[in-house]
């Protein structure tokens, strides 16, 4: 995504595109892997020397409030962000806690009794396991 589609993504999805925010975005969606809010801090953080932890903290919440980034709660461990547009799951890795982006495939939404009064937005799996390279190290031992 280049520089004016970031800035138009912002804008539509009605955050004012400051130069910190932008970098969190312009950076994240570089990114391959899911980097934690303090590996987002300290590569914006380079770049852009102003911008401080409870700023890209901040930004960081208003780009998952506005739907642009994607939380993916890791247990025991520190939240990842995703800002992959494309729908999918996620594989975390029960031994080394990387994130891993799975092919999305619908999930049947429950019983509607089963959900209550409840409003369900969307469903996502969150696959838990060993992931390659652990599978690996476990295997030459």
């Amino acid at each position: 995504m280049d520089a004016e589609a970031i800035k138009q993504s912002l804008e539509d999805s009605g955050l004012r595109c400051t130069p910190q925010r932008y970098a969190v975005m312009a950076f994240l969606m570089k990114q391959t892997r899911h980097p934690t809010a303090a590996e987002i801090f300290e590569a914006v953080n380079r770049v852009d020397p102003r911008s401080s932890r409870a700023t890209t903290y901040n930004n960081l919440r208003d780009l998952v409030e506005a739907g642009l980034v994607r939380e993916v709660a890791v247990e025991g461990r520190a939240a990842r962000f995703d800002a992959k547009g494309t729908r999918h799951h996620h594989f975390v890795c029960d031994r080394c806690g990387n994130v891993e982006d799975m092919e999305w495939f619908d999930v049947p939404r429950p019983a509607s009794g089963s959900l209550g009064k409840r409003i369900l937005r969307e469903c996502e799996l969150i696959f838990r396991g060993l992931c390659t390279k652990c599978v690996a190290r476990r295997a030459s031992r």
